[in-house]
């Protein structure tokens, strides 16, 4: 467009000038609202920038505390219904109750009452003379000190039986169970409740033989190993110290056939806390305890029904995530009525109860270790879920999961694995 122009006196041309832009005058009142405004805006950007430079770390580290915080996902109902089944309990049941009847039952029971017999040296049937076994129990019921066992056998399986319940707070009572009886021995009598500082938990897998833990495993203040698995000439590996020893009574009644129920490869002076696998195991246990030095304990029933139930959550769970069947097929599966939990998995609840921190040695498998360090045995029990429980124990060191069954009021120690 072009431009306008105007002639003046001199006849010049002279461009018009352009006119003032027009403005808004601003009141005082408005200026401070509009220097407030500004500031705002500044201290955002000066924000958002400290921000965007902070390093990753803190980010991840703010994140990791949100999760740990976090409460963890609830426990599955069905599975705690079904893991309170105990499939095999009416026949253990009847089993009891024949045994505190007199009827010995099966041909293994028999065998035991037998061999028993010949131990004590009353009325000894010749070993060519089996068929004449039967009719000669009769007489050695009446030999005194055979009936001293017999009645301190009915007395101690019709105590233990009559307290196998489901009791989630046993927890708690574990040190008055088994550590106040160790140290009454030892000769720590102030009544103090405390627990061992440090436990190590020594399992018997024979991936130990790939690590020197020796040493470390000494250094706790309570050593616990399973099963009298022999540490002469593995020292390095599994350690030499041993402050209790944990057993299935399968293995204490192999050692009852021995001459005064040795069963000390720690010695003679080392307790022994065991488990029942068969209630006739009570006459082992009976008998083998009038001679030991140390003391020789029982788990409590209730504390066997707590982790049986634990297990079994865990092996339910395992078995419909990973085969995606029923829950009534785990049964047919795993052998309902005879499975149960290993020596080492109530070791380890064993541990949770009386000690401040647990460390665990030995658990977990791999292609080229034997099943036990000190054995040729490669396959493994099939009564137990091995892999369930170790997810168990992951489950107890990195606490993002509820453990089934648990008390709500007690407060699972630290938990470390050795692998």
């Amino acid at each position: 467009m072009p431009s306008r122009v105007s002639d003046d006196k001199h006849g010049s041309e002279t461009e018009p000038p352009y006119p003032k832009p027009f403005t808004i005058p601003m009141k005082r009142t408005v200026r401070p609202l509009f220097a407030l405004v500004l500031l705002l805006v500044f201290v955002a950007t000066l924000t958002s920038r400290a921000m965007l430079r902070r390093p990753l770390l803190s980010i991840d580290l703010e994140t990791r505390l949100v999760l740990i915080h976090s409460p963890p996902p609830q426990l599955n109902a069905t599975l705690l219904r079904h893991a309170a089944i105990q499939i095999g309990e009416d026949k253990a049941k009847q089993e009891i109750q024949q045994l505190l009847d007199g009827n010995l039952g099966s041909q293994a029971r028999h065998r035991t009452f037998i061999s028993w017999r010949r131990i004590i040296h009353h009325d000894i049937a010749s070993a060519g003379d089996r068929s004449s076994s039967r009719s000669t129990i009769p007489a050695t019921l009446r030999s005194p000190l055979f009936y001293r066992y017999w009645l301190d056998f009915r007395k101690v399986l019709n105590d233990w039986a009559r307290k196998k319940r489901f009791q989630p707070n046993i927890m708690d009572e574990l040190i008055r169970l088994v550590k106040v009886p160790i140290d009454k021995k030892n000769g720590i009598l102030d009544g103090n409740l405390r627990k061992y500082s440090s436990c190590a938990v020594v399992g018997n897998s024979g991936i130990l033989l790939k690590s020197d833990y020796g040493s470390l495993i000494d250094s706790h203040d309570a050593v616990m190993r399973l099963n009298n698995a022999r540490v002469n000439n593995f020292e390095s590996k599994v350690g030499k110290k041993t402050t209790l020893s944990f057993v299935n009574s399968n293995i204490l009644h192999l050692c009852a056939r021995r001459v005064g129920c040795y069963c000390h490869p720690y010695g003679a002076e080392i307790p022994i806390v065991m488990y029942i696998c068969q209630a006739v195991h009570f006459l082992d246990f009976t008998v083998c305890n009038a001679s030991h030095k140390a003391p020789l304990l029982v788990t409590d029933p209730r504390f066997d029904v707590l982790c049986a139930r634990i297990v079994k959550y865990y092996s339910l769970k395992r078995f419909v995530e990973e085969t995606g069947k029923r829950l009534e097929e785990w049964g047919s599966a795993h052998d309902g009525a005879l499975f149960h939990y290993s020596s080492g998995m109530q070791a380890v609840m064993l541990a949770l109860g009386i000690c401040e921190k647990v460390s665990i040695f030995g658990f977990g498998k791999s292609p080229s270790a034997k099943h036990h360090y000190h054995t040729n045995q490669k396959a493994e029990l099939h009564l137990h879920d091995y892999e369930a429980e170790y997810h168990f124990y992951r489950d107890l060191v990195d606490r993002r999961n509820n453990i089934p069954f648990l008390s709500d009021k007690f407060i699972l120690p630290p938990v470390v694995i050795y692998q």
